[in-house]
């Protein structure tokens, strides 16, 4: 996958202006920003991932704004351009649910930010790593009984990666088959957040 462009105006790394540093010194993993539009559950698996990997491909910093797609973007391009790292990609966590995100699409395209959107939720993924789902979901609450039947006691305030960790490997080529890459906020139901965890895996 193409790195994201670095913007012109962008702050150079601190470490970079240390010239105390020893050459060769800079960690050779990338460096991913990830914003979640929500308040814990996508970044509460991501970092169960990020653990569950223990030397995952890349360095992943995770943030939480809970906000529409559209503010999503503007917030994680104006913490990119803030930031005093240099990040290699930055990714934005959303779902569809009930919000127009076409435009927000494009715009994060616009930007260089790469999406991972779910249509309807981000529960989509989680069920995928139990079993295909095809079915058609107007919301996360239709979404629910399947993953319930898996994982009774899913809260979505309190996830727990090791309940996913097992059918990872399955969760991905099952979200592929739903949609094209890049189309999955057109087609219900789909996820795009398998390329998200197989970026930070290093596949």
């Amino acid at each position: 996958m193409a790195r994201t462009p670095k913007s012109s105006g962008r702050r150079r790394p601190a470490f970079e202006t240390d010239i105390s540093r020893s050459p060769g010194s800079r960690p050779s993993r990338d460096r991913l920003l990830v914003v979640c539009g929500s308040q814990a559950t996508e970044s509460d698996y991501l970092q169960g991932l990020v653990n569950h990997l223990e030397t995952p491909a890349v360095t992943v910093r995770i943030k939480n704004k809970p906000s529409s797609p559209s503010q999503l973007i503007d917030y994680a391009a104006g913490e990119r351009d803030r930031a005093r790292e240099d990040f290699d990609q930055v990714w934005c966590v959303f779902d569809v649910d009930h919000f127009e995100v076409a435009g927000a699409v494009v715009e994060a395209r616009r930007k260089g930010i790469e999406v991972a959107v779910s249509n309807p939720c981000f529960e989509l993924w989680l069920i995928l790593h139990f079993g295909d789902h095809s079915a058609h979901a107007a919301t996360y609450r239709a979404l629910l009984p399947y993953l319930k039947k898996h994982v009774p006691g899913y809260d979505k305030a309190r996830l727990d990666f090791r309940d996913y960790a097992d059918g990872l490997p399955q969760a991905g080529p099952r979200a592929r088959r739903l949609a094209p890459t890049g189309k999955e906020h057109e087609v219900n139901p789909a996820t795009g957040v398998w390329a998200l965890t197989d970026r930070i895996a290093g596949r």
